[in-house]
């Protein structure tokens, strides 16, 4: 006497070997949706400390005009003092009012940022608009 399974039965449906993603697309849908919407809030009042940059350093110009913002908030255009309000008629006197040159603007350690941004508004002001920031190069490990 035999016993009668469901492996014997031509009737009985056949096992399925395929994965239904169905399921898998939709949801992975949603998440994306999820993403794009989070994603550019994200980066709103991030704080960061910027690192040193690895960049290849530009070439110089032949006589650049170095903008030094120091610890006390004083500038300094090429070694040279510039009082308040003075800016504009050293640059001028330097530069033989070519506003189109660029100012390499460079600032101590201890200067804030709000206080770097002062110095490149006064540059704005004073008609020079290429400006160009110096940071020390990083070292190679």
């Amino acid at each position: 006497m035999a016993i009668k399974t469901a492996r014997d039965d031509d009737d009985a449906p056949e096992e399925s070997h395929a994965i239904n993603v169905t399921p898998f697309i939709d949801v992975m849908l949603v998440l994306l949706i999820i993403f794009m919407v989070a994603a550019p809030l994200a980066t709103v009042d991030t704080p960061v400390q910027l690192p040193a940059s690895n960049a290849q350093p530009q070439p110089r110009d032949e006589q650049p005009l170095f903008l030094t913002v120091q610890a006390d908030l004083s500038l300094v255009l090429n070694d040279q003092p510039v009082r308040a309000g003075g800016l504009k008629p050293a640059l001028d006197a330097l530069t033989g009012a070519d506003t189109g040159q660029r100012i390499y603007l460079r600032a101590d350690r201890a200067v804030a940022y709000g206080d770097l941004m002062q110095a490149m508004n006064a540059l704005r002001d004073a008609g020079y608009r290429k400006v160009a920031l110096v940071g020390l190069e990083q070292q190679a490990p």
